[in-house]
């Protein structure tokens, strides 16, 4: 991996990784077209630079954090999935990691979801309170996105409103669920490195640091955006996005060029 190739795949996480498009789909597609996919590092690189992507949040909603404990016992209720999961499913997730062709159906297939999920959950206002049983539900939706291609926070925030939150409720909690969720994921890629033997060098060392100030500052603007978008327009368009991004992956895959570096 070259600082051009960290670059591109930092902007295009913090775009993707807090809109409903799948950030490790897009990452997957992009390092494939680069001929890194299989590189040990790429896949370090790629969740690590989740790191800037979560100092985002932090940011943007610094005031929030300094809630009641109860906001923090949720946020680890619905994280809980995902570790259980997690840890059951690691082989069987990381061999996916490596398939555009998972990620095209994948996207395909959110996408018309997304297209309907607000005629079928749709129209309901701020004041509903998140429950426990509310967190949980929604943290079993977000594990749905171990499937590359599904997208974590599209998961997460569908799941919400299907416990009658409203968008922009959805979205701040599947945010905040974001922080525990992809440190957990970055601790345990960080230790599975470090336990295989690999050392990173100075370069790799400065490519993760780039990549997470790169992700920091993009993911900024994106949640911004994303938010207010939401709020005036719903997911349609996001829907269209996905079902076109995967069918051109598929076409280039099967017509232009594999995808998939053996």
């Amino acid at each position: 991996m070259d600082i051009l190739q960290a670059i591109i795949l930092a902007i295009i996480e913090g775009i993707t990784e807090f809109l409903p498009v799948s950030s490790t789909g897009h990452m997957i597609v992009a390092s494939s077209f680069f001929g890194i996919a299989h590189d040990d590092f790429t896949k370090l690189f790629t969740i690590v630079i989740q790191l800037g992507t979560i100092l985002s949040v932090v940011v943007l909603y610094f005031k929030r954090f300094f809630q009641s404990l109860d906001f923090y016992y949720k946020l680890f209720v619905a994280f809980l999935p995902a570790v259980f999961f997690g840890l059951l499913l690691n082989d069987f997730i990381d061999g996916l990691l490596e398939n555009p062709i998972t990620v095209a159906v994948s996207l395909i297939i959110g996408g018309f979801i997304l297209l309907k999920v607000d005629d079928w959950f749709g129209g309901h206002d701020d004041g509903t309170e998140i429950s426990y049983l509310t967190a949980l539900k929604i943290g079993l939706f977000q594990c749905l996105a171990m499937i590359p291609g599904v997208s974590r926070s599209g998961a997460s925030i569908a799941g919400g409103m299907t416990q009658k939150l409203s968008r922009t409720t959805a979205a701040e909690f599947s945010f905040f669920l974001a922080i525990p969720t992809m440190l957990g994921a970055t601790v345990k890629k960080s230790y599975d490195y470090y336990k295989a033997g690999f050392e990173l060098t100075q370069d790799q060392t400065y490519l993760l640091i780039i990549g997470n100030v790169v992700g920091f500052i993009v993911a900024m603007i994106a949640i911004k955006s994303f938010i207010g978008f939401l709020q005036k327009h719903g997911f349609k368009l996001f829907g269209y996005y996905r079902i076109i991004a995967g069918a051109i992956i598929l076409i280039i895959h099967f017509f232009v060029k594999p995808l998939i570096i053996i």
